[in-house]
């Protein structure tokens, strides 16, 4: 981590002009909405009227957070898993799948906010260093302890009484920031979210916590795409100039590239802020006090794991053997997180249908599954299995995600969502794999054919004449079904044929027209949403008889009606007789 070290400020008296001067061009650059106290503090936008204009009125109620910055490596690794810094670019598979599901909910919630999943992840490394490195069950729960910060008593910290009586923090005197965003109990009772669709709202869960921190900071309609917004966001997570620094510093490096590791291997972060830790000007008046109990600015901020403070080296001893050597350091080995059903996990085993065929727009009947077994073939059960549409088809699950992450049931199933066919044919594949365990990948096959009719009807029952040189008074109109269902959107081709037995096009009668006014005797037209197909108006030119126009359609519907064109009637021309007949008036 050395080299990372030098990229930071160097602390100490040496840094406070250059801080102050930080602040102030920050303060003279910041966006609109953010202002800077007498103590170069920023405040960001409107506070939310759910909030209390107290120190709660963050996130974490300005716990701490970790200051240590990305790897100066690529975020991909080259090598596997083994590579130097591969665990500290990837980014746990549960924990990474809770940011992705976040954004794409926010997508369709709060278009306008651009939030990327980015960001999430950004802040999760900072504020808990990914769940502790992705120490979560298959929920989405973190594992054993729960990620708290320290008591928010006033002693370096906010002072904010228990507002839960200790529910989500275990603590009925003092608040403290809960879970891998760090929310305080005052806060998650209104940011709160159920990312996970399990009916709960649990800061301890990366899901929930990870949606909540996505409306949380979209909570001003800020649009993330803009610099300025997307600053004011992070300062009103944690009105920290380092902090935002250190979260913009690992958004950058995993908008580059990141990938996915396996649950609870992710690495722990080491450098909690706090005196000698942090050069932020937003209030981190932390005590530091061996126990890492840093700053006092984090409105998301994680929860560091004590790290063990070495003994002191006893003063050498002329009087004892040996007592000049100093012992060395003592070797502490960080604990062994308890095993998850994942783990056991060894293969994957088809469970549904082999294959799933469906026409374009259609909902495949068949349903995706797969089964988690140990190497033995038992089934494992509350496994997190993920579902991906591969390549670049249109074709979905349900609600339009490529993507969907199932848990196993007591059986070791997961079934996917419907699968919807979109509208480019052709084969695809749906590839199934575990969430934070590299196990082979099962492939399942898909097909998505043109949309078919196989039933053509005409709309009324009006004989189809003309005479030649005019035009048919009725348009054409018919009705596609496909098994007696609306065919909709169906390709079709109206020609006018030789015969029954010749279905070249015929040269000579009835014709339509293109865009130019010229005949044409072929038009390609579609079904509308109701499986209606209305052709265009028919002219005859000056050929008389029977003509046959046939219609059909993709998946074989045939419909063949005749057209007669008729000689004008002839006009009788007055006779001489005619007019002698004819008395003159007033003839007596």
């Amino acid at each position: 981590m050395a080299a990372q070290f030098g990229l930071r400020l160097r602390k100490g008296a040496a840094t406070t002009a250059l801080a102050a001067a930080t602040v102030a061009a920050l303060a003279a650059s910041q966006a609109p909405g953010v202002t800077t106290d007498g103590a170069g503090r920023q405040t960001a936008g409107s506070p939310s009227p759910e909030m209390s204009t107290q120190a709660d009125e963050t996130a974490s109620g300005n716990s701490r957070y970790y200051t240590d910055l990305p790897p100066l490596n690529s975020p991909t690794p080259t090598t596997g898993p083994g590579t130097t810094g591969a665990s500290e670019s990837g980014i746990p598979a549960t924990v990474l799948d809770a940011y992705k599901k976040a954004e794409a909910s926010l997508r369709e919630s709060k278009p306008g906010c651009n939030l990327p999943w980015q960001l999430l992840a950004a802040i999760g490394k900072v504020e808990s260093g990914q769940a502790s490195g992705g120490r979560v069950d298959a929920e989405g729960t973190t594992i054993g302890k729960k990620i708290l910060g320290p008591p928010l008593n006033g002693n370096g910290f906010a002072n904010i009484s228990d507002t839960d009586n200790g529910v989500y923090d275990d603590d009925s005197t003092h608040d403290r920031a809960v879970g891998p965003m760090q929310f305080i109990p005052s806060t998650w009772k209104w940011a709160g979210r159920d990312g996970n669709a399990d009916g709960a709202e649990d800061p301890n869960n990366v899901y929930d916590a990870a949606l909540a921190a996505g409306h949380y900071l979209c909570r001003f309609d800020w649009d993330l795409s803009n610099d300025a917004n997307l600053r004011s966001a992070i300062l009103s997570y944690n009105n920290s100039t380092e902090y935002y620094n250190t979260v913009m510093s690992w958004l950058a490096h995993y908008r580059k590239g990141t990938h996915e590791i396996p649950d609870g291997t992710g690495s722990l972060p080491q450098t909690p802020s706090g005196p000698g830790n942090d050069t932020g000007t937003g209030g981190n008046t932390g005590t530091g006090t061996g126990n890492n109990t840093g700053n006092g600015n984090n409105n998301g901020g994680s929860t560091p794991r004590p790290r063990p403070t070495p003994p002191k080296t006893p003063e050498p001893n002329p009087s004892e053997p040996g007592s000049g050597t100093t012992p060395p350091p003592p070797t502490t080995n960080p604990p062994t997180p308890p095993g998850t059903p994942t783990d056991s996990v060894h293969h994957l085993e088809n469970a549904g249908a082999a294959s799933l065929t469906a026409m374009a727009g259609d909902t495949f009947t068949g349903k995706l599954a797969a089964r988690t077994e140990t190497k033995a073939g038992k089934a494992v059960a509350k496994v997190r299995v993920r579902f991906t549409v591969v390549g670049g088809t249109d074709t979905t699950f349900t609600g339009g995600e490529k993507v969907a992450t199932v848990l196993t049931d007591s059986t070791g199933k997961a079934t996917a969502p419907a699968l919807v066919a979109g509208e480019k044919t052709g084969d695809l594949t749906i590839r199934t794999t575990v969430v934070g365990r590299a196990v082979a990948a099962l492939d399942h096959r898909a097909t998505v054919t043109a949309r078919r009719a196989d039933t053509l009807t005409r709309v009324g029952t009006t004989a189809l004449t003309c005479v030649a040189g005019g035009e048919f008074a009725e348009q054409i109109e018919v009705k596609a079904t496909y098994r007696g269902e609306i065919a909709d959107r169906v390709a079709a081709t109206a020609t006018l044929v030789t015969s029954l037995l010749d279905a070249t096009e015929n040269d000579k009668g009835p014709y339509f027209e293109d865009a130019d006014g010229e005949p044409v005797r072929t038009f390609a037209l579609e079904t509308d949403a109701g499986g209606a197909l209305k052709l265009p108006k028919l002219y005859a030119d000056d050929a008389t008889g029977t003509f046959l126009l046939r219609i059909q359609t993709e998946g074989g519907a045939t419909l063949t009606l005749e057209l007669k064109v008729e000689a004008p009637a002839a006009t009788a021309e007055p006779t001489g007789s005619d007019e002698a007949a004819t008395p003159s008036p007033g003839a007596s």
